[in-house]
């Protein structure tokens, strides 16, 4: 991973929350092991700019063990074409992952996969959302402070990932 911070920010969900708003061609629908590999294709490209994921079989079984993994936390945006979006949240009101293609950006997808997010776990009676971005990827800095997430701290990045088991 590249040196560098990120930031911990946070969605009060106290507070008044806008509906989701989807393009006309895209469904939403959860995650199903059937799903892995685009899931992990669409990964890889939220990884392009830092970071890094195993391989597939890898990142499948750790995803699918991990204590808190749920997959109706797992949201997943579809078009015509395919897989167009990722939400993969844990268990714990944290948004591990946001990912939308490049192909849909601009369109409110990752916007309406928060905002979903966000509404789930209110119904699960959550106080709060955080997650975690990069310092300097301000797109999506911008995006998450549109739907009201605030900076908690910021944080080294690891110079590099630890081992997985």
């Amino acid at each position: 991973m590249a040196s560098g911070h990120c930031l911990l920010l946070r969605r009060d969900l106290g507070t008044p929350l806008p509906a989701a708003s989807w393009p006309a061609t895209i469904r939403l629908g959860p995650y199903q092991a059937h799903l892995a590999a685009g899931v992990y294709q669409l990964m890889q490209e939220g990884y392009a700019d830092g970071g890094d994921l195993p391989e597939l079989d890898t990142w499948r079984r750790h995803f699918e063990t991990d204590a808190e993994y749920d997959p109706a936390l797992c949201f997943i945006a579809h078009d015509a074409e395919g897989l167009v979006g990722v939400a993969q949240c844990w268990t714990s009101a944290y948004i591990k992952d946001l990912v939308v293609h490049p192909r849909a950006r601009g369109q409110g997808i990752g916007r309406a996969l928060l905002l979903h997010a966000f509404e789930v776990f209110r119904q699960r009676r959550e106080g709060f959302v955080d997650l975690k971005v990069r310092e300097d990827n301000l797109l999506a800095r911008e995006l998450y402070a549109s739907v009201g997430m605030t900076l908690v701290r910021r944080e080294p990045l690891p110079t590099a990932l630890p081992a997985l088991p």
